[in-house]
């Protein structure tokens, strides 16, 4: 499949649109991208990154595409990825990309085994919270004639990975330096838990306690010559705060991208949602009406299957006449109360979750002005462990 011409397969089969086709056109459902809001998204992280000294590694787990992740580079001059799995890593590392930092722990032999081999081909950078991991991770890259490079994760608050004290840090950074062929390199501390609150302030309050948190575990490596050369963390709901800390040096923001439903109710400090102003919706659930054979509600083709709702259901970009109301595997329900819709209608969907979205997905259609201009595979699809 991946020495096929994209030209050559079949519409509708094989890919759900071809470059120089009309939008309406499109095989639905599919993930389609507006492309001018995505690279506006894009540049405009990428210029309050640097305004703000602030390096960015764009999270590949969000869109699991080597082409986003390259534009990403190219117009928003992010550093390199970040990825949550081994073999998410590998697709990019063989796609070109550089510089990728698991931001998760490795620990099974088979995985370490790989990463060692892959940090060969590129820059490769883990997290640690266990000092028992150092010893494995050293093994596998002497046996590679490798370097792997080490973050020490902290739990900040999400209270899943991560050590949670100063001297925890401090005693695994000391096994990472003192360890053949690994380089302590920088902090994980990525508060996942508090992305999604609504309150800015909240949120601020949240984050507040992880740069405390991370500032201590500075200065104490600080005081024995081992002051992290990289502090990593900050998401789409909290960059701004990370980013004015003093203490954070590297964002890992994703969604920003492509927007969601439940990323674009948190408000920022003016009390604004951030889809309406901070970013645009860029990622689209293209959904066809395949049935009205009831007066008031219209069935769509992009049901559980198509798309995650742990985060809610989606909404109907663009529209308040009618709405998505409930889903089953297949079908979708979009009350239509007026009657407003007919077969054949497309209706664009904003997912409420688009990480998992995305995974369920073979293709991003690409759309500028009315046209499809590219076809990108989401190229990382289902690489879960």
């Amino acid at each position: 499949m991946k020495d096929t011409n994209i030209m050559d397969l079949e519409v509708g089969f094989d890919v759900p649109a071809l470059p120089g086709m009309d939008e309406a056109d499109i095989q639905t459902p599919c993930l389609v991208l507006d492309l001018d809001a995505l690279e506006r998204n894009i540049k405009k992280m990428g210029d309050y990154a640097a305004a703000h000294g602030m390096r960015h590694r764009s999270h590949g787990k969000m869109h699991k595409s080597v082409d986003v992740q390259k534009l990403q580079e190219k117009l928003g001059g992010a550093i390199g990825v970040c990825c949550q799995k081994v073999s998410e890593a590998d697709v990019f590392v063989r796609g070109g990309i550089k510089d990728v930092l698991v931001s998760n722990q490795v620990r099974q032999p088979a995985k370490i085994d790989r990463l060692a081999r892959m940090a060969s081909e590129a820059k490769i950078t883990v997290c640690v919270d266990d000092v028992a991991n150092v010893a494995d991770l050293s093994a596998a890259a002497v046996k590679h004639g490798s370097t792997i490079h080490c973050f020490v994760e902290i739990d900040c608050g999400a209270g899943r990975c991560g050590v949670t004290t100063t001297p925890a840090v401090v005693e695994i950074a000391q096994a990472i330096d003192a360890a053949d062929n690994l380089v302590f390199d920088g902090i994980q501390a990525y508060q996942g838990a508090m992305q999604h609150m609504d309150s800015y302030e909240e949120r601020a309050g949240k984050t507040q306690v992880a740069v405390d948190q991370v500032k201590d575990a500075v200065e104490a490596l600080t005081a024995i010559d081992m002051t992290p050369n990289f502090v990593s963390g900050g998401g789409t709901g909290s960059y701004y705060f990370e980013s004015n800390s003093g203490v954070f040096n590297e964002l890992q923001c994703g969604s920003y991208a492509f927007m969601d439903a439940d990323y674009g109710r948190i408000l920022d400090k003016d009390g604004k949602r951030i889809d309406a102003g901070e970013w645009e919706n860029a990622l689209f659930l293209l959904t066809s009406v395949m049935s009205h054979a009831k007066t008031d509600k219209a069935i769509v083709d992009a049901g559980l299957k198509a798309q995650s709702v742990d985060s809610g259901l989606p909404f109907i970009y663009g529209r308040t006449d009618v709405e998505y109301v409930k889903c089953s595997d297949e079908h979708g329900v979009v009350a239509d109360p007026d009657g407003v819709l007919k077969v054949n209608d497309k209706l664009k969907l904003v997912p409420g979750h688009c990480d998992p979205t995305c995974n369920v997905h073979d293709y991003y259609v690409g759309v500028r002005g009315g046209k499809v201009e590219t076809v990108w595979p989401v190229s990382a699809r289902g690489k879960a462990y």
